[in-house]
């Protein structure tokens, strides 16, 4: 039988929540990866799907990032962060000194396993609070355990946060959140909507202790001023999306290689940098940097028109002075000190 339970609808933030960033900041644009298993995407999520040999193929992404200067902040889940091939491929990335560890949190592959694997609980804030309490210390302390300093940058796997996450998060000592998709809602699936949420950051969780950095969608075409209003009732039309997109009046575009073509990933950089958004926010998955285990890279043909993505985004960010922003950006922004290594070694 399908669960049809909603998941969490967070709320707007006040005026109050809005989080500035420093003067000298400018506008800057992040990179988080991602970094997970690989799964069948057409199939429902799987305890069994603990496959890390994407991995293989980051050092050579990596590369191509680093050539230019730009940090990547890698969220790492439980089969990556437990997978010492895949733990020693991040300690040689990161000794660019620039790029950086994170967190995120996929459920049905994380232990303990109390929960039944049912779409609902693939979303962690839709457990009950002592399971998703349990699953992140299972996956924060393998990853201080790993890298020898705890994460600062979280984000839930599938978006998935509840009423009980920032809470948790600052209990820990995160500083920054980016599980919130702007604009988008999965209800539909039993998970969050973010309707109501917008590409500025803002502060939330006890005293405002995490900073939410939204992973940056942008409305483009002629009727882009409607944003997400227009798109959602443009949607309760069959076939209306497409036909808008089509005819250039309006199209929804998050900052990704992932199933957003070029021409309006380009375009939604442009907006966004001319709206003042102060930080841009990219994201892919890491097993879209080798051929077959993501349906937005299948091949060898997908894989150079994915670079070719990336290659045009960094030379139009780099035109429009954007600058890039790694995890010691972020921290010196919202008054957190540097993270320092204390020890290192694989789980």
């Amino acid at each position: 039988m399908t669960d049809i339970r909603s998941g969490y609808r967070v709320p707007a933030p006040s005026a109050a929540d809005r989080f500035d960033w420093p003067a000298d900041f400018g506008q800057r644009f992040t990179v988080f990866v991602d970094t997970e298993e690989e799964f069948d995407w057409s199939q429902p999520v799987s305890r069994n799907a603990r496959g890390t040999e994407a991995m293989r193929a980051m050092p050579a992404t990596h590369a191509r990032f680093a050539d230019r200067g730009v940090p990547m902040t890698f969220l790492v889940d439980h089969p990556i962060v437990t997978c010492p091939h895949s733990v020693d491929i991040l300690h040689r990335i990161l000794e660019d000194g620039v790029s950086a560890i994170g967190t995120q949190l996929h459920p049905w592959v994380n232990p303990p396993f109390d929960e039944d694997n049912t779409q609902y609980n693939s979303f962690t804030g839709n457990l009950p609070t002592p399971l998703q309490e349990a699953k992140l210390d299972i996956l924060h302390d393998a990853i201080t355990r790993a890298f020898g300093r705890p994460p600062k940058i979280y984000r839930a796997g599938r978006y998935g946060i509840g009423p009980e996450t920032m809470r948790l998060l600052a209990e820990r000592g995160y500083a920054y959140d980016s599980s919130m998709r702007a604009g988008y809602s999965y209800a539909g699936e039993c998970g969050p909507d973010f309707s109501a949420i917008g590409n500025d950051p803002f502060r939330t969780g006890p005293g405002g202790a995490i900073v939410e950095i939204p992973y940056t969608t942008v409305h483009i075409g002629r009727l882009r001023r409607g944003g997400a209003g227009l798109f959602d009732a443009v949607g309760r039309v069959p076939r209306a999306r497409g036909a808008f997109s089509r005819l250039g009046l309006l199209s929804r575009v998050s900052l990704t290689p992932e199933d957003m073509p070029l021409a309006a990933a380009l375009e939604a950089i442009r907006v966004a940098v001319g709206d003042g958004l102060g930080l841009l926010n990219f994201a892919f998955h890491s097993p879209s940097v080798a051929p077959g285990y993501t349906p937005y890279v299948r091949d060898a043909a997908d894989l150079a028109a994915f670079h070719r993505w990336w290659d045009a985004a960094l030379d139009l960010l780099d035109r429009l002075g954007v600058r890039p922003a790694g995890e010691a950006d972020l921290l010196s922004a919202a008054g957190h000190p540097p993270v320092l290594a204390e020890r290192s070694a694989t789980p």
